[in-house]
């Protein structure tokens, strides 16, 4: 029987320790969710240990959210072991002409600070009684597992989307027909643009983008490229060099753009979606819980533009 590489064991043992990891898979053993779930596996030669089981419980519900991750497109994600990181904000130089024998102004780049803390926790959990587990089937508890990976990857979409939202430093109208068009998509674009910001991203809802394939002007310009992924709703070769992105957690009849180079925005990423047993004996109810715990920042509001009035 040959065993996956355990994603989950990996990145808890790297974050909480291996103490944590041990005490969790004795856990796991007393609860009848994963019980049940392991047994099924080693029937079907899938795994031949609980910690297996968890394994592959947990790449059931990463498998699930990574679809519909569209907030890790539209916002610099960054790694971090720290509930806060300070980031420095460079102001730009300035120039002077000056005549033969006059004063120079030594003006280099100047520094700010901006701090993002990690205080944001997304969780997500099923939970039934004993004796709905001791009648599962094994595919219906993997079911479940994907169902709590789908529904944080949707709530943190939204978190991340509504954080920029409020943030834009930059805004303009549309033409207030209901309908997104070519000329407002170059809109949005000059809009940073022209605060030489560069846009990365630019996100979407599902009508605002299927807008978009019923005009000329945006399918003739349009180049596929080998990165278009259509199944997520991500087209990353536009005219401008834009990724598009679609989720229905955008708000319809808005557009948001963001530069992610400098960048405007950040995620810091301080527990990725990490999966673990739970009990509650004395009310007869078992199950998982999964959760993430990331922090989100404006480095640079004006490089974030959001068209409304579509």
């Amino acid at each position: 029987m040959s065993e996956k590489k355990n994603v989950l064991k990996e990145s808890i043992v790297r974050t909480q320790g291996e103490d944590y990891w041990r005490d969790l898979v004795e856990r796991a053993k007393a609860n009848p969710f994963t019980e049940r779930y392991f047994i099924s596996l080693f029937k079907e030669g899938i795994t031949s240990d609980i910690a297996g089981a968890l394994g592959r419980m947990h790449d059931r519900v990463i498998e699930a959210a990574t679809p519909m991750l569209i907030s890790r497109e539209i916002i610099a994600v960054l790694e971090t072991k720290d509930a806060l990181v300070r980031f420095p904000k460079a102001k730009t130089a300035t120039a002077f002409k000056v005549g033969e024998s006059a004063s120079v102004w030594l003006t280099g780049e100047k520094y700010e600070t901006v701090d993002v803390k990690a205080d944001i926790e997304i969780k997500a959990g099923c939970e039934y009684t004993k004796r709905f587990y001791e009648d599962a089937a094994w595919n219906v508890l993997e079911r479940e597992a994907a169902e709590i990976g789908r529904a944080i990857a949707e709530l943190e979409t939204k978190v991340v989307y509504d954080f920029l939202a409020a943030n834009a430093g930059t805004s303009l109208t549309g033409d207030n027909d209901g309908v997104f068009e070519w000329a407002e998509m170059v809109a949005i674009y000059n809009a940073l643009d022209r605060k030489n910001y560069r846009p990365g991203v630019l996100a979407l809802h599902p009508d605002e983008w299927a807008d978009l394939w019923l005009d000329d002007k945006f399918i003739h310009q349009f180049y596929w490229g080998s990165e278009a992924d259509l199944d997520r709703g991500v087209l990353k070769h536009s005219p401008f060099g834009m990724k598009i992105v679609k989720s229905s957690r955008c708000t319809a009849l808005t557009a948001i753009a963001v530069d992610l180079d400098k960048p405007a925005a950040v995620m810091l990423l301080r527990r990725d979606i990490t999966t673990e047993p739970f009990e509650n004996p004395r009310e007869d109810r078992y199950g998982i819980v999964a959760s993430e715990r990331i922090g989100l920042g404006a480095l640079r509001p004006e490089g974030i533009a959001k068209m409304t009035s579509i």
